[in-house]
């Protein structure tokens, strides 16, 4: 159960928040301007490319990796396919987990290594078979970690892991915040580089103001009526959230507003792009999770039965309303079935700059969920 008055009680919140959760997401912006920096001190912006590479491989544990992979293939579209390499093993933990490269990895390609940890065996590994391949290999983690030195030993490029003194005390969630934007900065840095997208340091910094900007927005200070993240939270503590994403950015933000939710407080959801997700949905709304299928009883225990599970749309639009959109079908399904809707839609920006915003505001929403259902 939510416990509602934590929201609007900020010290509270500092107290139960034992991962620093929201601190990172404060300090979001800091962070992108850190590992900017490291960037450039790695000598990112010194590097003289020949050209696009023929392939993008990207290794690295748990969701932030598969969250970088997935913004930087939606950033990157059709000039360079971004492939994440999946990991095997027996268990979950870094010293069971290997990579592969696939069958046709050779010198045209390059290989990006992301990871909060660095101590993994199979990373150091893939760095040295990839340079037995001829691809060439950067890598973004914590310093003085062993990959760093495997990195070196293969003649690759590593940028050190922007991270703050608090992260050596507490373990680090791979769906927080600041680990996200720690790793993915210097990946942009470097894509820009090589021609495969468009980030720019003035787009990089337009990013860290904006992440700066809803940290304001959605900080613990500000009340809940006035705070998208703790409305959209509190909206979400006994509904399955069904997360409908519209415009080509969109799509990652949602899928990493789900590995969040998922990670730091257990609270499950579905995700689907519009329009197909008219259709792949339809049947649930239609079903049991609508609120219409839970008629109000009133000889109903209310103290003995748990509330049922209902749905909830959660649409996220990283494009203004108006043209060709499929948002006003999104809601006469919802509201047909008598299902609540949610909408997020960011402020006029570059692309990274109305990514970003998405991804803070769901951010915090994901954190504000994790400890007001906790404490």
């Amino acid at each position: 159960m939510l416990d509602e008055s934590l929201l609007d009680a900020p010290e509270a919140l500092a107290e139960v928040d034992r991962r620093a959760l929201l601190r990172g997401a404060a300090e979001a912006g800091a962070r992108v301007r850190t590992a900017a920096r490291h960037a450039t001190e790695a000598g990112v912006h010194d590097l003289k490319p020949d050209g696009r590479p023929r392939a993008i491989l990207i290794a690295g544990p748990g969701a932030a990796a598969i969250c970088v992979a997935d913004l930087l293939g939606t950033l990157a579209g059709a000039t360079s396919p971004v492939t994440r390499l999946a990991p095997t093993g027996v268990a979950p933990a870094g010293g069971a987990l290997r990579w592969e490269l696939p069958g046709w990895a050779g010198s045209v390609d390059l290989l990006l290594i992301a990871t909060p940890d660095g101590t993994e065996p199979g990373l150091s590994l893939l760095a040295e078979q990839a340079y037995r391949r001829g691809c060439t290999v950067v890598a973004v983690g914590p310093a003085g970690s062993p990959l760093t030195e495997a990195v070196h030993n293969n003649h690759g490029l590593f940028v050190p892991m922007a991270t703050a003194p608090y992260d050596e005390d507490i373990p680090l969630a791979a769906s927080a915040p600041g680990v996200l934007w720690a790793l993915l900065t210097p990946l942009l840095a470097l894509l820009d580089r090589t021609g495969v997208l468009a980030a720019p340091p003035d787009a990089v910094q337009k990013v860290a103001d904006r992440l700066d900007h809803i940290a304001e927005r959605c900080g613990p200070a500000v009340a809940t009526y006035s705070n998208p993240a703790k409305t959209l939270a509190a909206e979400l503590a006994d509904a399955l959230p069904l997360i409908w994403t519209e415009g080509v950015s969109a799509g990652p933000a949602g899928r990493r507003f789900a590995a969040a939710l998922a990670e730091l407080s257990g609270h499950p959801s579905l995700v689907a792009e519009l329009p197909e997700a008219l259709s792949a949905h339809s049947a649930l709304l239609a079903g049991r999770l609508a609120a219409s299928a839970d008629p109000e009883d009133f000889f109903r225990d209310r103290v003995e039965e748990p509330a049922a599970l209902h749905a909830r749309v959660v649409l996220l639009r990283d494009r203004p309303i108006g043209g060709l959109t499929a948002a006003p079908a999104a809601r006469d399904l919802a509201l047909s079935h008598d299902t609540p809707i949610s909408e997020l839609e960011p402020e006029p920006g570059g692309e990274l700059e109305t990514l970003a915003e998405l991804i803070a505001v769901t951010d915090f929403a994901a954190v504000y969920l994790a400890l007001a259902s906790r404490a």
